[in-house]
């Protein structure tokens, strides 16, 4: 994907870590490859493209890049709810690697920021992905309050890379006004 971008566009300046997945699987019963699904997509994946994000940044001397983590309410808070426990722990690592890259960011001495954008409930397919197997219980998460849009989180980010180049947005937490958690 790195390559493409850059012989299409010459790299990469502003870096939207967006991939996100859930399984169902608690931590008391929940399968390994699951757990590994989501370690692979929330963690991994996110901390390669971030590497090589960087890496672009410096090899054309990009020195006002951004990185922004979409991350979520479970990256600060555990719900009680056992199927999203896991997926919780790889959403606090993401509020975790934000820290640790926006330090690693200041050490190069890079003004490249780094961002998380941490919503809670928001009105995507996530959590018919998540209840797979039980389209009532995903279509429920969803009929309770008056979620989040995709819309609303694009708004966070257009806002974070409006700031002037000195304002660091360290995490944005959003949610709609009826989430309880």
């Amino acid at each position: 994907m790195f390559s493409a971008v850059r012989s299409q566009h010459s790299g990469v300046d502003i870096c939207i870590n967006n991939a996100g997945m859930a399984r169902p699987d608690s931590l008391l019963s929940g399968s390994t490859s699951g757990w590994k699904d989501m370690f692979n997509v929330n963690v991994l994946a996110l901390s390669i493209c971030t590497r090589e994000a960087y890496q672009s940044m410096k090899e054309r001397n990009v020195d006002d890049g951004h990185i922004i983590n979409i991350n979520s309410m479970c990256g600060h808070r555990v719900p009680p709810q056992s199927v999203i426990h896991f997926y919780s722990a790889t959403k606090y690592a993401v509020t975790a690697l934000t820290e640790g890259l926006r330090q690693e960011l200041l050490e190069a001495q890079t003004h490249i920021r780094a961002t998380c954008i941490s919503p809670g409930l928001v009105e995507t397919q996530f959590a018919f992905k998540l209840y797979d197997k039980d389209p009532r219980e995903a279509a429920a998460t969803y009929e309770h309050i008056k979620c989040l849009r995709p819309e609303d989180v694009a708004e966070a980010v257009i806002y974070v890379l409006s700031t002037p180049p000195h304002v660091q947005v360290g995490d944005i937490q959003m949610r709609p006004t009826e989430q309880v958690t």
